[in-house]
């Protein structure tokens, strides 16, 4: 159940497609555990069971006793039949043919005729099709006289004659009865449809047919000429001609009648026509009293005239009818033609019935499901579906409120409504509308205004509204391009390859601040260039194209640093020591990493003083970058030559034996302790001088066979 029209007069879908997902039986047996925790299938409500055909539904009738709904539709084409009282399906029937119209004969669901989609007519009873016949030509409609208890039925094309038929089919005698000639224009050359004969292309017909049934009993049929003849079913005789409205006027344009409808006094007429207008006539006079626009162009299928029984409330003072066609229905006043609710389903339409007495309409309608409306200011629920009247309460915002179905003043919805104070509505010149029109409506200490009203009143108060908004549109533009920017380092959430995402995210982040720069430039010289052709943020990139989105997922697309093409193809990037568990390196460890093989501390401490004695500019060892005042003191002559000392020292000393080169060590490399308590002498001379010492112990220790010792240990010498 939803409240489908949120207007004064609301429309409540009872069954439909837009009250739920329609799903086959199928799919919802399969699905059938898993719709359980689904909100919008659990809440539905199937008023009438199967109240649905196969692929569409033609035409929909309720029995007088008001406890019988008989539907036709396809596919293939069938009859259902619902029991009322028990919201049940009684019966389903198939035919051979598609119907297209059909009338109940008796005042429940055991007596019909059918008009068929194979020029045949077919009676059923409750056991099913009693007889069938053949027509001479097809039929557009279908009316019954229960006073002559004759079968109508208006034909297309013409006779020997030249005009068309009515056909008369006598229930009592079982044979048809000689027809009405209707004009359909075959006898006038230059009218529509003349000469015609059965099966012509434009060819004349009688379209639609109505009775005045609870009065004068005259016949009503519109033709495709535009005109409507009344005849005497008494005398068998034409009683009258209403001409079409546009055979005066061609503003209109030329129609035809589609629909008829007598009023149950008798002296009203409607009429429908193929362009969705409607007349209604006094029969006494030849102009019509009012005409009505359905707004779509189609034509009008259904007219009925809402007027309830005396057992009902009175609601003579505000006369209604429903007129509609394939797309919407709408129900007006039928005194000045003020459109009173509207009911539009998401599909098709083809047949409309109004339950008596009550707010419920029945529709026969394009897709699987049928539908069902509610109004409830229309009148009561039916008596088979008294229950709906307490949901509607349920659904009301104020059910205490005596006004939530009549006038709807407690409960009114405030959409595309803008609230104003007093000061406001004189700032825009408003106030002469207060109390004189709905678009203002009362609301504690100020108004709601119509969003449309007001919007037209704030540009003529002030002309030059539309440049503040533009200047607004380009500051929001800016203000967008500003917090687009990114204040402080990126961190990419990705798993691998964190240091290339992070670059990659450093030049969007210069991209944006450049795009935003360029904006910027953009407003200041023009502002209505910039608004309109300002260019959008976007993140476009190698993060976010799918096809490398392995790269910073899978561990097999990791790039490693310490390789030696990755050193080749970066030379200045920086290669972080590695790490054991994630703690810090210990000086030992660090020492070992900084040392290099073949080389000591004091060839590069030698190497460094012999660079520097040479006058080149002093550097670090670890960055081999020269000084810009260094460089400039060089001489011009002299150019810088790469020396790779410490590779070729380590290649001439890699045979050689550490008898070898302890031999070749100096003094200065080994430190003497004169006391183990740890201090230490220092002695400085202008000459160099040599004392007399012992034998090396050096060589000694290393000629010693039997243990050959390589530590540097103090004092283990001693």
């Amino acid at each position: 159940m939803k409240l489908s029209n949120h207007s004064a007069v609301p429309v409540y879908t009872i069954s439909g497609s837009s009250t739920a997902r329609p799903l086959p039986e199928w799919l919802a047996r399969k699905r059938r555990r898993s719709l359980k925790q689904d909100p919008e299938y659990a809440s539905r409500i199937e008023l009438l069971q199967d109240f649905e055909f196969e692929e569409a539904s033609q035409c929909i009738r309720i029995s007088d006793d008001g406890d019988w709904v008989m539907s036709t539709g396809t596919y293939k084409p069938q009859i259902h039949t619902h029991y009322l009282p028990h919201l049940s399906l009684s019966f389903a029937r198939h035919t051979s043919s598609l119907n297209t119209k059909f009338e109940l004969l008796s005042s429940d669901y055991t007596k019909s005729v059918h008009l068929q989609a194979d020029r045949s007519i077919e009676i059923h009873t409750a056991q099913g099709c009693h007889y069938a016949l053949r027509l001479p030509r097809y039929g557009r409609d279908l009316k019954i006289d229960k006073r002559s208890a004759e079968v109508l039925v208006p034909a297309v094309g013409i006779n020997e004659n030249g005009t068309g038929e009515v056909f008369r089919l006598n229930m009592e005698l079982g044979r048809f009865m000689r027809s009405f000639d209707v004009d359909v224009g075959g006898e006038e050359l230059g009218s529509f449809g003349a000469g015609s004969l059965q099966g012509s292309v434009g060819i004349g017909s009688v379209n639609a047919a109505a009775i005045a049934e609870e009065s004068h009993n005259l016949f009503a049929f519109g033709t495709s000429l535009g005109r409507v003849e009344l005849w005497d079913p008494r005398a068998r005789t034409r009683a009258g001609i209403l001409l079409a409205p546009w055979e005066n006027d061609r503003f209109d344009g030329k129609q035809e009648i589609t629909s008829l409808k007598f009023h149950s006094s008798g002296l009203t007429l409607a009429t429908g026509s193929s362009m969705g207008l409607t007349h209604l006539y006094d029969l006494r006079s030849p102009q019509p009293l009012l005409k009505k626009d359905q707004g779509y162009g189609f034509p009008i299928q259904d007219i009925i005239f809402l007027t309830p029984s005396s057992e009902s409330r009175n609601t003579s003072s505000e006369p209604k009818i429903l007129t509609s066609d394939k797309r919407i229905i709408k129900i007006w006043d039928s005194r000045n033609g003020d459109p009173w609710t509207s009911v539009e389903p998401a599909v098709d339409l083809h047949s409309v019935v109004w339950c008596k007495d009550s707010g419920m309409l029945l529709t026969a309608n394009e897709g699987r499901q049928q539908h069902a409306f509610f109004i409830p200011q229309l009148g009561p629920a039916p008596r088979w579906c008294a229950f709906l009247d307490n949901l509607v309460e349920e659904m009301a915002e104020d059910p205490n409120d005596p006004n939530s179905f009549t006038k709807q003043k407690a409960g009114e919805i405030y959409d595309n409504y803008k609230f104003l104070t007093v000061p406001q509505l004189e700032d825009l010149n408003l106030v002469h509308l207060i109390g004189t029109t709905s678009l203002l409506r009362p609301y504690m200490h100020g108004y709601f205004v119509a969003q449309r009203l007001y919007e037209e009143a704030k540009v003529i108060a002030d002309p030059y509204i539309w440049e503040e908004q533009r200047a607004k549109k380009i500051k929001e533009k800016i203000d967008y391009e500003r917090e687009s920017r990114i204040r402080g380092k990126k961190k990419a959430s990705v798993q691998v390859n964190k240091k290339l995402a992070e670059k990659l995210l450093d030049r969007e982040e210069a991209k944006e601040r450049r795009r935003a720069q360029r904006v910027l430039e953009s407003a200041k010289e023009d502002t209505k260039t910039s608004t309109e052709h300002a260019p959008d943020v976007k993140k476009d990139g190698l993060l976010n194209d799918p096809r490398f989105a392995k790269l910073f997922q899978d561990q097999e697309f990791a790039i490693d640093e310490t390789s030696e093409p990755f050193r080749l193809l970066n030379p200045s990037t920086k290669v972080e020591r590695p790490q054991s568990n994630g703690k810090k390196l210990t000086a030992v460890e660090e020492e070992d990493l900084d040392t290099v093989p073949g080389s000591s501390e004091s060839d590069s401490e030698s190497e460094e003083a012999e660079y520097q004695a040479n006058g080149n500019p002093k550097q670090d060892m670890n960055d081999q970058r020269f000084s810009t005042s260094a460089y400039q003191k060089r001489e011009k002559g002299k150019q810088p030559q790469m020396k790779a000392i410490q590779s070729v020292r380590a290649v001439s000393n890699k045979h050689k034996s550490f008898k070898s080169r302890a031999a070749g060590m100096t003094r200065k490399e080994r430190p003497q302790y004169k006391s183990i308590v740890g201090e230490k002498e220092l002695t400085f001379a202008p000459e160099k001088k040599f004392t007399k010492r012992g034998p090396d112990t050096t060589a000694t220790r290393h000629n010693d066979k039997a243990r050959r010792s390589a530590s540097g240990n103090v004092f283990r010498k001693m």
